[in-house]
Order: C-alpha cells, then sequence, then structure tokens
C-alpha cells in the first residue's frame, strides 16, 4: 500500500475509460502472512494465488492495525497486478493491494462481498 490514504483527498482528474482498463485489478486469496518487522512502517508480507493466469504473487501492506497475520489466511483480497515490483528492503513487493483508510487512517482491505473465482479482474 502507497499512496495517499486520506480520506478527504480531493477527487482525482477525469480519465478515459481506457485509462481506467489500463489498471488490471484481480482477487486473489491469501496464502501465506508473515509480519514484516524490518519494513520502515509496520506491515504484513502476503503471498496471494490469483488463479491459474496470474499465479501467486507477493505484497507487502501495511495492514497492521486491524489484521494479524494469521487472520488473512484464506481471505480474499484485491490487488492492482500489473504495476512493475517495488524492492522493499530485501522483500520484492510484486502486486498493490487495495484498500481504504478508515477515520483515523489506518487501512482497511477491499474484498467482494460474496466469494469470487480467484483471479477476477474488477470491471
Amino acid at each position: 500500500m502507497h499512496g495517499n490514504h486520506d480520506s478527504t483527498a480531493s477527487a482525482a482528474a477525469p480519465i478515459g475509460f481506457d485509462a481506467f482498463l489500463a489498471v488490471d485489478i484481480r482477487i486473489g486469496t491469501v496464502v501465506s502472512a508473515e509480519p514484516f518487522p524490518e519494513a520502515r512502517k509496520p506491515a504484513i508480507k502476503l503471498t496471494v494465488d490469483f488463479g491459474p493466469v496470474i499465479g501467486t504473487r507477493r505484497s507487502s501492506a501495511q495492514i497492521t492495525e486491524h489484521y494479524r497475520p494469521e487472520d488473512l489466511i484464506g481471505r480474499q483480497v484485491a490487488a492492482v497486478v500489473n504495476f512493475p515490483p517495488r524492492q522493499i528492503g530485501k522483500f520484492l513487493s510484486e502486486v498493490l493491494t487495495l484498500g481504504f483508510a478508515d477515520a483515523n487512517g489506518a487501512v482497511v482491505l477491499f474484498r467482494p462481498d460474496h466469494p469470487v473465482p480467484d483471479g477476477s479482474r474488477l470491471f
């Protein structure tokens, strides 16, 4: 997770539909989660299964306010899967896990309200 976690941020500039389609957001199931104490900001290292097309990818997520690693196993999460990987210390974060800021700025993960197949794309 990076970028602006401020719920009072102004609306972004208008974009064309093609710009939205360029962002590949998929659902995956967390298959492993472990603490990431060496990160500058408290984070959890996630391994997420995005199904047969995308496969398994790793993510560093700053979600320690509301989530413990052991509670994330088996949970579906949404992530941008077509950003370039980011090196965070010795960890390569391959996807950006998505969430929203709560009233205090802590991250709340985004997920569908019914299970969907891993690899499903947001549209």
